[in-house]
């Protein structure tokens, strides 16, 4: 079997439903858990059955971003990894930008025709070093942490504190990053399709973002980032052909 027959094997895709499986079953018992819980403190039934239903409809027009990620990523990784990936942790964003530094920097490109399954170990390997660290500070810093954020909020005598300052630094750096080597891509190797590409979903995405505003339609705010990403997967297909 070729690369791609090998990372879409039924033994990838066991291996993939078991794991879901199992985070799927902990998400249940927290589920029951917290409902139990709630009943407990003497909270309506039809209201936690509300919250169940609402929470369950507004996660169900954002997961298609998700997978939308999950298409863009099987091409290369197969559709098992990238199934896992974006089940459990992570972003598109991050997944295709380490997916594509770890391919580079072992010689090669996030290209199902010349990959090998030892290239799909170590992609996977490093996507999961990179990201798991924000897990694990999670459980051992993140009360202490939240504790300072609140203090920082207070004495700053604004509602984001620190906080707000970190995620919009956070975004700007990220933003630049992006933008940066798709500008570089455009000029120095004569690509424009990653710029073009931007610009496209940049401005639909402001597009909805205005829309949604003005005529305060709440279900353009849900759908906006997918069919962003779809208006600019259709600018890189119109580009190249």
């Amino acid at each position: 079997m070729n690369y791609i027959q090998l990372a879409n094997s039924l033994p990838m895709y066991l291996l993939v439903g078991a794991i879901l499986l199992f985070i799927a079953s902990i998400c249940v018992v927290f589920m029951r858990k917290s409902y139990k819980a709630g009943l407990a403190l003497g909270m309506d039934s039809k209201v936690l059955k509300g919250a169940i239903t609402s929470s369950a409809a507004f996660t169900v027009l954002p997961s298609v971003s998700i997978l939308l990620g999950v298409i863009a990523l099987s091409g290369s990784l197969g559709v098992p990894a990238a199934w896992l990936r974006l089940s459990v942790v992570g972003n598109l964003q991050y997944e295709a930008t380490v997916a594509n530094i770890a391919a580079e920097n072992m010689g090669t490109q996030l290209d199902s025709s010349v990959l090998t399954m030892n290239n799909l170990v170590t992609i996977l390997m490093v996507m999961t070093a990179g990201i798991v660290w924000g897990c694990l500070l999670s459980i051992f810093t993140l009360k202490g942490y939240s504790s300072k954020l609140r203090l920082t909020a207070k004495k700053s005598g604004s509602k984001g504190g620190f906080a707000g300052f970190a995620m919009t630094g956070m975004m700007i750096g990220l933003c630049s990053t992006f933008v940066g080597s798709y500008i570089a891509t455009a000029f120095v190797k004569a690509n424009t399709t990653p710029l073009i590409t931007l610009l496209v979903a940049g401005a639909a995405m402001a597009l909805f973002d205005t829309l949604a505003k003005r005529t305060k339609a709440a279900w353009l705010e849900n759908f906006s980032l997918s069919l962003s990403m779809l208006l600019g997967m259709a600018a890189a297909v119109l580009v190249n052909l």
